[in-house]
């Protein structure tokens, strides 16, 4: 058996179907069992998209139901739940050629007839077939009705995983001849199958060579009955409109869409399938960019309510700080400068990789909102690293004498103390409002806001982000991500942004020493934290689970805390830190970790970001293995952040060539851009720094990586059909306007 993966499907929404129509032209052979062949037979109206799926026979409403729990309710959304996988139907071999372990097709006929027995309620039926190399035995479970199936003599194809059994005594019958080397003698170890496909011979010759399509399930929903429906209703559904002209198609090597979504479900072969899948994910791409475009061109156009001058005071602190701005910087301050100054908002992200020197860039944009007698925000998604942000803006404003009052306003924030700072805020007094998701509330109110910084980006979503700049008018949008993001990724994440990137680190930082080892190794890394802690630094020790239990064979922070505290001296302070904790004790434990009050830290992922902690000089990673490398390199990021040399230990449990390869790239690197290349080639964009699990990335069936050229044909053919027709106009655009608002985006990125 060939398995060709597609990858998991999404669930499916439908709105790409509504009001759409489907062709009564499109068909699939169907290859069902002579047990199983009864034909749908369908209501004589035709169906169209928002047709319920009950309207075809042989789903009732107990089957519906079963539908249902994988968010398909009508035929649209049948039509949209592509399969997850293929497999080729291989040509039938003879029983001698049946091999342990693999899934194969055999054309042999029934010795006898079948022998059933109960196991309580459950019937199981046993029988053996053949052909003129031997006997193979193959045992049902739940069909009493087999024998009117399998009547002895009777040839079919049977098809199923082949498994090795002993034998009973073996029975040559219904005069079907056994060889002398059969697999058929007594004693003799035996291939079985259990509860194998049953086909005639004339319904596998139809399907044979072909592919057939593996869908995602629910319990109770077989795939049989899944492909039976969806074929079923590729027959009866009237025609699709198709939207994209035919010179698009042609120029962009696109088959029709109705043909698309034929093809999809029923390939013949790989070519099929592969025109199938360039379709379909173009369309998702262009409907997910024809959006972006235009977000992004209504941002482009916004206007601000007063447009900012360049200030002396950003040049006054350029010259007094301590140290020089690297090029990168200096490049990027210039660009955030000249957007400030525009009639038209600003919207720009500030890409680069931990200790780039993102801060100081905010700084002075905020500096430069305050001296013209507006409002910044910095948001930030942690009430520690918001915490942290306020203390070095105010330590920076008291040594540099700026013309900022900042405050800090978190969800913890005293419900008096806050009452204050919204009146204070609305009245104008402070220049600079630092927080957490709270700056985002209804309460506040802001006297003139004309700049929002986020830091962190990933962690937060354009709605929050449009959210904080709709507290103001035409506010300006900068936003700071740590996450080096390969550029196809980039554009989906951030397509309605400029994007700067900061690709040099400060002179004088020490690049953090990596090593990647077994767990034989832990001892040693150990003795190494121990010491790291009596020359007056602090330790991070990372585990990927947090109660016993979640997953055999990972270590798990409540326990590994217990074993970290017998392996390591007693007046080692150690604390434990994840997220099932409520938010206040998690921000005790990071504030106590830093102001040196524990020396390890023991903690899940939750500490990719928000804590800076200079003292920390070690970061070890257990379990290593089951994260992504940009994640790594995410957590890596947490040390090497003071002027003492860092180190970062990585433990793997699976020491097997691949998994030390891969790890081996962080170990020769600290380039996060070099790394997150990598990552994305390895295990794909939907792991890559969480993107997937934060709901960012979930288009059904385009990859972004495999799909990349499609990825940015579509992005630059959205970005032409906008600028050349922005008030959608065009005659020959008409169909495609007409699905683009039928259709939505298959990425809502308003709500990401």
């Amino acid at each position: 058996m060939e398995r060709i993966s597609r990858r998991r499907t999404p669930r499916s929404s439908g709105r790409g179907w509504k009001n759409a129509i489907l062709p009564a032209t499109s068909s699939c052979s169907t290859a069902d069992s002579p047990f199983t062949t009864i034909l749908f037979q369908l209501n004589k109206n035709r169906m169209n998209i928002q047709t319920g799926l009950t309207s075809i026979k042989g789903v009732g409403e107990k089957t519906a139901k079963l539908f249902a729990r994988l968010h398909i309710t009508n035929v649209g959304e049948l039509l949209e739940h592509y399969p997850r996988d293929y497999e080729k139907m291989e040509a039938p071999v003879s029983v001698s050629a049946l091999m342990p372990g693999r899934v194969c097709a055999v054309k042999a006929a029934v010795i006898g007839t079948p022998q059933v027995t109960r196991v309580r309620s459950l019937v199981i039926a046993n029988v053996q077939a053949g052909d003129a190399t031997g006997l193979f035995r193959i045992t049902f479970f739940g069909m009493p009705y087999i024998r009117s199936v399998l009547k002895p003599g009777s040839v079919h194809v049977f098809r199923g995983l082949c498994q090795t059994g002993s034998t009973g005594k073996a029975k040559g019958q219904a005069g079907v001849p056994v060889s002398a080397g059969s697999r058929g003698i007594q004693g003799a170890a035996v291939i079985r199958m259990e509860q194998p496909a049953i086909f005639s011979v004339e319904d596998y010759a139809a399907v044979q060579d072909t592919l057939q399509p593996r869908y995602a399930l629910t319990k109770g929903l077989t795939n049989r009955l899944m492909t039976r429906t969806v074929r079923a209703a590729l027959e009866e559904l009237d025609c699709l409109q198709e939207f994209l002209p035919e010179e698009l198609r042609r120029e962009y090597g696109l088959i029709p869409w109705r043909e698309a979504v034929r093809k999809i479900h029923c390939p013949k072969d790989m070519q099929e399938l592969a025109d199938a899948r360039r379709r379909l994910s173009f369309n998702e791409f262009l409907a997910f960019f024809l959006g972006l475009s235009r977000l992004k061109n209504e941002n482009q156009v916004r206007r601000v309510e007063q447009v900012l001058r360049r200030v002396p005071d950003t040049d006054r602190l350029l010259e007094k700080l301590p140290y020089r701005l690297t090029g990168a910087q200096l490049k990027v301050w210039g660009q955030i400068e000249e957007d400030m100054s525009k009639e038209t908002a600003m919207n720009r992200l500030v890409q680069g990789d931990v200790g780039s020197g993102k801060t100081i860039l905010a700084f002075l944009a905020l500096l430069m909102c305050a001296a013209n007698g507006r409002q910044g925000c910095l948001m930030a998604p942690t009430e520690v690293l918001a915490a942290q942000h306020f203390e070095a803006l105010l330590k920076l404003c008291e040594e540099q004498d700026l013309c900022i009052r900042p405050v800090l306003l978190t969800g913890s924030t005293p419900a008096g103390e806050k009452k204050r700072i919204y009146q204070a805020i609305a009245d104008g007094e402070y220049h600079v409002i630092v927080g957490t998701h709270a700056l985002i509330q209804e309460k506040v109110k802001y006297r003139n806001l004309s700049l929002v910084v986020t830091d962190e980006q990933h962690r937060f979503g354009v709605r929050q982000r449009e959210c904080l700049a709709d507290k103001g008018k035409g506010t300006h949008v900068l936003v700071m991500s740590a996450t080096p993001i390969p550029r196809t990724l980039a554009i989906v994440l951030y397509g309605d942004l400029n994007v700067s990137i900061l690709d040099e680190m400060p002179v004088g930082r020490l690049p953090i020493k990596n090593c990647v080892v077994g767990t034989s190794w832990r001892p040693k890394a150990y003795s190494f934290i121990a010491e790291q802690v009596r020359s007056g630094h602090q330790a991070y020790v990372i585990c990927p689970m947090v109660e016993e239990g979640e997953m055999d064979g990972l270590e798990n922070v409540q326990d590994y805390a217990k074993k970290l505290e017998a392996a390591l001296p007693g007046e080692i302070r150690i604390a434990v830190l994840h997220g099932r904790m409520k938010s206040a004790q998690k921000n005790q434990i990071m504030e106590d970790f830093a102001a040196g009050k524990t020396d390890v830290l023991v903690s899940t992922t939750v500490i990719e970001v928000g804590i800076n902690v200079p003292n920390a000089t070690v970061m070890m990673v257990e379990n290593a293995e089951r994260f992504g490398l940009a994640q790594l390199h995410q957590l890596r990021g947490r040390v090497g952040r003071g002027s003492a040399q860092s180190y970062c230990i990585f433990i793997s449990s699976n020491e097997n060539e691949e998994v030390m390869k891969r790890l081996k790239i962080l170990n020769d690197s600290n380039d996060g851009f070099f790394i997150a290349n990598e990552d994305l080639k390895l295990r794909g964009p939907g792991d890559l720094a969480g993107v997937r699990q934060s709901g960012e990335l979930d288009f059904k069936i385009g990859d972004i990586y495999r799909d990349s050229d499609l990825l940015l044909k579509a992005s630059a053919l959205a970005e032409r059909i906008v600028s050349e027709d922005p008030e959608k106009r065009k005659p020959e655009f008409a169909s495609l306007y007409q699905w683009e608002s039928e259709n939505g985006n298959p990425v809502d990125f308003r709500s990401i």
